[in-house]
């Protein structure tokens, strides 16, 4: 999607400026999410979303990036990431979605994603939803200062394919700052020990894309929106983190959108 360039370590001023974006792409995530239900058009999500963030004195990370033409990535059911909001495009009863936003305030983004349920889902899918989650919450207990990016997509691989399903090869996690794509790519598959050492200074977003398939994608015409080959559903998401000589923190949260669905977030 973007020429990655090398690791941009960060200073505590940066990760101060970081942890801002952060929290208005939170309270986003939370504004999109009071609106999710079935019958709503996804135009009007993203319109909600792209307020949100100019309200917060802060500019849609995605709209205008090469070329992609909204302030969120909606993505339906069967679509993996990417997902613009087409006019005529309706949330239904049963259908899951994942909403990836960005935000960029004082230079530095805010990125980061959540699979929502609309009305009732199949048990099936929401034991992907869930899985999916849980293993991004394993992956950042390995996230560490000493671990390598190997460790990370292990960690991913290990937990979901003990239900069978796919890890999507093509797309990844990424560091991020003044760029939305920076170095390192942290992929949701790998060995255990190997790739690039995770250092203070870093921060990056881990977001586990599975599907409930196979691991197999393809792009639709419009350049943009990916989905599963078999046409079986895909959850995504994602976290943001900070690597300090302290410690890991995460600097996003689902906290505010799990008071709004009624859900108990870990971060």
């Amino acid at each position: 999607m973007t020429m990655f360039r090398r690791v941009k370590y960060k200073s505590e001023a940066e990760f101060a400026k970081l942890k801002e974006s952060a929290k208005v792409v939170a309270v986003t995530l939370a504004e999109v999410a009071k609106c999710i239900k079935p019958g709503v058009p996804l135009t009007y999500l993203d319109q909600i979303g792209e307020q949100c963030i100019r309200d917060h004195h802060a500019i849609p990370s995605f709209k205008g990036y090469e070329g992609y033409p909204a302030a969120l990535c909606l993505s339906v059911n069967d679509v993996v990431v990417h997902g613009i909001p087409y006019p005529n495009q309706y949330l239904r009863d049963g259908d899951i979605i994942s909403v990836d936003c960005g935000a960029v305030l004082n230079g530095y983004h805010g990125d980061f994603c959540y699979t929502f349920e609309v009305g009732e889902v199949s048990k099936e899918v929401h034991a992907l939803c869930q899985r999916t989650k849980e293993s991004l919450y394993k992956a950042i207990e390995v996230a560490k200062a000493g671990n390598t990016i190997g460790d990370i997509g292990y960690t991913v691989e290990r937990y979901v394919s003990q239900f069978n399903y796919g890890v999507v090869r093509e797309l990844c996690g990424h560091g991020i700052g003044k760029d939305m794509h920076e170095r390192p790519d942290i992929p949701n598959y790998g060995a255990k020990g190997s790739g690039q050492r995770i250092e203070p200074g870093m921060c990056i977003c881990i977001e586990p894309m599975i599907n409930m398939g196979t691991h197999k994608i393809v792009m639709e015409n419009d350049g943009w929106t990916i989905r599963t080959r078999d046409h079986k559903p895909s959850a995504h998401y994602e976290h943001q983190l900070i690597i300090t000589e302290h410690g890991t923190e995460v600097i996003s949260s689902y906290k505010l959108l799990g008071e709004v669905i009624g859900t108990e977030e870990l971060y």
